[in-house]
This record gives structure tokens, C-alpha cells and sequence, in this order.
């Protein structure tokens, strides 16, 4: 399985989970929002703060209807190209937040929706080009981004496994084999019945590249599983307070939730192991506590073949383990033996 070199982090199997705390358009258009988000991203422990860049006229018509989950949380009275012009940063904004996010030791990526944007991006200096789900058949940018052959993080959510083929195929056309997966399924919020996390592996088997996981659910559950499954990387958006008016809001992490969610996978992390059996330093010394030894059930005189029926198997388990019980049955006491005193090799002829 290969690894992908994002900024000053490998990302693939062996390594930590690479978190992106995605920001998105929770900033609503305020730059002094977006500094905080990314003092929130910096605080809980992620690798990454993630924003959205675009030129809204180049992605949605003025007329577009919003998507039912952005109904549901801004109303309907208002068109989607409304909603997310108010939504829109500019080029001095993103300098701005990236030269911030830098000075804050995280590291600043954004999700281009626009070829105009991923030139921009470029220019901005990040180290990696994320593609929405939104855009795994949006061919002639996925073309775009590969030629820029930066680290590419195309996520999978509304998509078949031919599609997701199809823009590996367009990528990898394009001169650049630096892809990571994103197991993903795009409702606001997605249900837990819906996650089916078993794709991973079936990305992983399929395609070879570092396959992790673009979390909707409500909660953190749903991400530890993932991350205990193998992701390699856990996106999840956050935001100040989930009830700020945005369309993203109410399915986002709150400030006191994504720390937890980055402690616990931390946790789960160490938790995985190595996958070699063997007691622990703790249990060396709990063991001999906690297990039996064959002890005397009865006062065995000197000179006493020892029968089963002599014998008892208790704690502590500093003596002969009671899996060698018939080496003894049999042998003659070399000296007396108290009722439940250790039997030691010592004192059997």
C-alpha cells in the first residue's frame, strides 16, 4: 500500500491517522470566524484545517435550487447561488487564513470547485487538492488537478465503483499516481444504516491507493469505527455552534466534540497494536497473582506417592502450573509437603 506525502506528514497505512477538520463554509464569510475555526482546529489536535474555495458563478446557476439538507437548515427562499455567494472568500482571505493556519503549525488545505480556483490553490501554496464527491465525474477538473501533480483526496460519496474507477483512470491519465480515497456517502447528515464502512476495503482491494474515510454522521462513533477499521485519514466538519445560520451548521462538530473525537482516535490508534501476542509487563506481574499453581490438598509425608487426589490447584501461580499436573501424579515426596503449601519441583523425587 503506498503512502502520500501531505505537507510534513506521510499518509497511509503505518502511519497516524491524518485528520482534516473540515472547516468548509462554517466561516459564513467571515474571516475572523475562519481564524478561529482554525484556532479550534489547532487546539483539539487535527493535522489538518480544511476550507471550500470557489467562484460561485463558475459552479452553480443563478436559478439552481438548493439541495433538500440546505432547505432544511436556510430555507427555501433563497436560490443556492444566493446562499453560497455569501459563502465565498476572497483571494485575500485565503492568503489571509493560509498564512495564519502556517503561523499556527496546521496545515492548510481547501477543496477547489473551479479550474480558476485550483490554479489559485497552487498558487497559494498548498500542499495537497481535495475533490468533492460532488466532482468524481467532473472529469476536466479532475484533469486539471492531476496536472498539477500535487497529492490528490478524491472522495466517493454519491458514487458507483465504475465512477470511482473511471476518475482514478482520469487521474492517473494526467500523469499522477499521489491518491488517497475517501469512503464517504453524501447526506447531511447520513445515516447510520447508510455508512456500510465495509467499502473501505472494497476501495482498498479495488484500487491499491491509501483508502480513508469522509465522516457525515452525527456524532464520533461512526469516525473511531473507521479509524479502528484501517482509515487512514478522517475528515469530519466542525464548526463554533451548530446553531449558526449556514447550511453545514447542524450536521458539524462543536468545538468540545472534535477534541474528543481526536483524543479517542488517538486512543484507538494505540489501542490497535502491533498484532504479536504476548503478555504485557502488567500482566507478567498480575499473572502470578492471578493464575494457579498445583498446591497440597492434604499433608503429604516424606517418602508419599503423590496422587491426584493429594493435589489442588489454587491461587497464587508462582508454583507449577497446573498444565504439568501428571508429572506429578506419581512421584514420591522428597520431604513433607504442608496442606496448601506451593509444590516445587524441588520436593518431588
Amino acid at each position: 500500500m503506498k503512502t502520500v506525502n501531505i505537507g510534513n506528514r506521510l499518509v497511509g497505512e503505518g502511519e497516524p491517522c491524518f485528520i482534516i477538520a473540515e472547516a468548509g463554509v462554517n466561516h459564513n464569510g467571515d474571516v475572523n470566524l475562519a481564524k478561529k475555526l482554525i484556532d479550534v482546529a489547532r487546539v483539539a489536535g487535527a493535522d489538518v484545517v480544511k476550507f471550500q474555495t470557489f467562484k460561485t458563478e463558475n459552479v452553480v446557476t443563478e436559478n439552481a435550487e438548493k439541495a433538500p439538507y440546505q432547505k432544511e437548515s436556510t430555507g427555501a427562499g433563497e436560490s443556492q447561488y444566493d446562499m453560497i455567494k455569501k459563502l465565498e472568500l476572497s483571494e485575500e482571505a485565503h492568503f489571509e487564513l493560509k498564512y495564519y493556519a502556517d503561523s499556527q503549525g496546521i496545515i492548510f488545505l481547501s477543496t477547489p470547485y473551479d479550474k480558476g480556483s485550483v490554479d489559485f490553490l497552487v498558487k497559494l501554496g498548498v500542499t495537497a487538492l481535495k475533490i468533492s464527491s460532488a466532482d468524481i465525474t467532473n472529469h476536466p477538473l479532475l484533469s486539471h488537478i492531476a496536472a498539477k501533480n500535487l497529492p490528490v483526496i478524491l472522495a466517493a460519496g454519491m458514487a458507483s465503483l465504475g465512477e470511482v474507477e473511471r476518475a482514478i483512470e482520469v487521474i492517473i491519465g494526467g500523469g499522477n499516481q499521489q491518491v488517497i480515497l475517501l469512503h464517504c456517502v453524501s447526506s447531511y447528515p447520513a445515516r447510520i444504516e447508510d455508512v456500510n464502512l465495509r467499502v473501505m476495503n472494497t476501495l482498498k482491494e479495488a484500487f491499491g491507493f491509501p483508502v480513508g474515510y469522509s465522516d457525515h454522521t452525527m456524532g464520533i462513533e461512526v469516525s473511531l469505527s473507521a479509524a479502528a477499521l484501517g482509515a487512514v485519514v478522517i475528515e469530519k466538519h466542525f464548526t463554533l455552534d451548530k446553531n449558526l445560520p449556514g447550511p453545514d451548521h447542524r450536521a458539524s462538530l462543536e468545538p468540545k466534540e472534535l477534541k474528543q473525537m481526536i483524543v479517542a482516535i488517538r486512543d484507538v490508534e494505540k489501542a490497535m497494536g502491533n498484532g504479536i501476542k504476548k503478555p504485557t509487563k502488567e500482566e507478567e506481574e498480575n499473572r502470578q497473582v492471578m493464575r494457579r499453581s498445583i498446591m497440597a490438598k492434604v499433608d503429604i509425608p516424606e517418602g508419599v506417592i503423590i496422587t491426584e487426589e493429594a493435589l489442588d490447584i489454587k491461587r497464587p501461580g508462582m508454583g507449577i502450573s497446573p498444565r504439568y499436573i501428571d508429572r506429578l501424579v506419581g512421584r514420591k515426596a522428597k520431604s513433607n509437603i504442608k496442606k496448601d503449601e506451593l509444590i516445587t519441583w524441588d520436593k518431588l523425587g
